[in-house]
């Protein structure tokens, strides 16, 4: 055979040669697979990946201060807190603007609730100053008027602001509402010029084409005239090539017009809307949440705040979290120990009884399963309270006086009983799966070998349902530290868990980003549960039969 016939490669029956074709065959069936996992993938990104990345991104995002006070966050920066005094009358300025933008899109509500998170108090202060803002813009928009009634006018505002194609296809699109509505384009150097009136002017045509209207024929923003004023107190003299030829008149007699008056003082007049615009620590919340991002969620939820020397420890009475999360751990480990201690022996039963026997307490077993979560709950709500039925039949029995009564229901022994009760078939069945699978045999051997009943279970019965133990004490405990519903009725005060807090953050005070901080906390403690558990038994080991 010829060294050139030995050098050839194998070919497949087409003609390719037989490694491609292998290649190609592989990769056709590996696509094949993932075509049938896909379904699942998704289900999983959509439904478990998604959300979790949502709750870890709420937990720092804090967009809401920067973006409704951007001018104001701006301002800010120059402000040393440890003044002592609240900032100047260029941050009041901005403050107005900002304000009276946030009111007219019903932010500033929002806004005040945010940071009442962190300053109780500046809710209502956001509320009140909302409507003394928009009286600014008013008592300015009056001034102008004065001077020409177009200041009142959309078409006006929509001229000086808008870019000369956006104008033409917005007034062809209201001529008739055909087709899509032009999206707002702001002319070419405006926002230099007369940057805090171009910005309010964008926020309000977006907010005027959010709702199908078109910004040329919508009635003005108060606020427009007093960052107009600002602007031109500021810079008397814009760049005429930004302006357009037509209101650049209009323009140069509202800039002659704020020359020749008093300044107005914003600064006084926050302060008479509410006194606490000269409190330091108002600033000093805004300035220190003015960020896109936050850690503020998580120091709070491990009851830390930041003060001005730095990070401190919140007051005695405000510490509540740290608490909540070790009463969370330590009752659900002794809730997982109460399950393993009751349900040993039942899955024991189970794995080596008859059939018939078995099976029937496998129905008794798997009872719980049938009945409503809530209705169980109850149940216990009745049979523990000081005129249950538990309480009734202990002084029947005369082992209780009726005035000493057991408090067995508002506190963590009713969060125990009936958190083990509604979990304990979450341990008997892990176990149950993986004692059948142990031999009886086994035991007998080690009998017949000398071994006494208990020697024979420990040194041989007991290891080999360890895997079992493993998987039902994860589940169970998994299972405790995320329930909310049964310590909220039957925990009161003393028996709550974490998730209680998380589920009043998310459902009443609507903390979104504290509960979600809370969420990734325990998340986090989960992971490192379960990284241990691995370190010291191993997750091999852990098996459902």
């Amino acid at each position: 055979m010829s060294d050139t016939t030995q050098a050839s490669p194998m070919k497949a029956a087409d003609g390719t040669p037989l490694k491609k074709s292998l290649t190609r065959a592989l990769r056709r069936q590996k696509l094949r697979a993932l075509a049938l996992i896909a379904p699942l993938l998704i289900f999983v990104l959509v439904t478990f990946i998604t959300p979790i990345a949502d709750m870890l991104f709420r937990s720092v995002e804090n967009q809401i201060v920067h973006d409704t006070l951007p001018n104001t966050v701006r301002a800010l920066r120059d402000w040393d807190p440890a003044s002592g005094e609240a900032p100047a009358e260029p941050v009041f300025r901005a403050l107005s603007v900002d304000l009276q933008v946030a009111t007219e899109l019903k932010q500033h509500t929002r806004l005040g609730t945010r940071l009442n998170y962190e300053n109780p108090g500046v809710s209502s202060l956001f509320r009140s100053s909302g409507r003394g803002a928009d009286k600014i813009g008013k008592d300015f928009q009056d001034r102008l008027a004065g001077i020409d009634p177009a200041w009142k006018e959309g078409e006006t505002w929509a001229a000086i602001f808008g870019s000369d194609e956006w104008l033409a296809a917005d007034a062809a699109w209201a001529a008739d509402k055909s087709g899509s509505q032009p999206a707002f384009r702001m002319r070419e150097g405006i926002d230099e010029a007369l940057p805090l009136a171009a910005h309010a002017f964008l926020m309000f045509a977006k907010d005027a084409e959010g709702a199908g209207k078109s910004p040329a024929t919508t009635k003005p923003w108060p606020v427009f005239s007093d960052a107009l004023a600002q602007d031109l107190e500021s810079n008397p003299n814009p760049d005429p090539a930004a302006l357009p030829a037509a209101e650049a008149p209009l323009i140069a007699a509202a800039s002659a017009a704020v020359a020749g008056v008093e300044p107005f003082s914003y600064r006084d007049a926050f302060l008479a809307m509410n006194k606490g615009w000269g409190e330091v620590g108002t600033w000093e919340t805004i300035q220190a949440y003015s960020s896109p991002y936050t850690a503020g969620y998580f120091l709070n939820a491990v009851d830390l705040e930041r003060s001005p020397d730095g990070i401190a420890v919140r007051p005695p009475e405000e510490r509540i979290y740290i608490k909540l999360f070790a009463r969370t751990m330590w009752m659900s480990l002794l809730i997982t120990v109460s399950c393993l201690v009751l349900g040993y022996p039942v899955a024991w039963l189970l794995a080596n009884l008859r059939a018939s026997t078995s099976n029937l307490l496998m129905i008794l077993v798997l009872l719980p399963f049938w009945t409503s979560l809530l209705v169980r709950t109850s149940a216990w709500k009745v049979l523990l309270q000081q005129q249950g039925v538990i309480n009734d039949i202990l002084v029947w029995l005369r082992l209780v006086d009726d005035a000493g009564r057991l408090v067995m229901i508002n506190n963590q022994t009713g969060t125990m009983i009936a958190m083990t009760h509604i979990l304990l078939p979450f341990m008997i069945l892990p176990l149950y799966s993986v004692m059948k699978t142990v031999p009886p045999t086994y035991l007998r051997a080690a009998k017949s070998l000398g071994a006494t009943p208990w020697t024979a279970f420990w040194r041989v019965y007991f290891p080999q349902s360890i895997p079992g133990i493993g998987a039902g004490s994860i589940l169970v405990f998994i299972l405790a530290i995320g329930y909310y519903i049964t310590p909220e009725l039957v925990g009161g005060t003393e028996g709550v868990f974490i998730s209680n807090r998380i589920a009043f953050h998310i459902s009443s005070s609507l903390n979104w980003g504290l509960a979600a901080a809370l969420g990734a906390i325990l998340l986090g403690v989960v992971l490192l549960l379960y990284y241990t558990y691995d370190k010291i038994v191993g997750i091999d080991n852990v098996k459902l039969g």
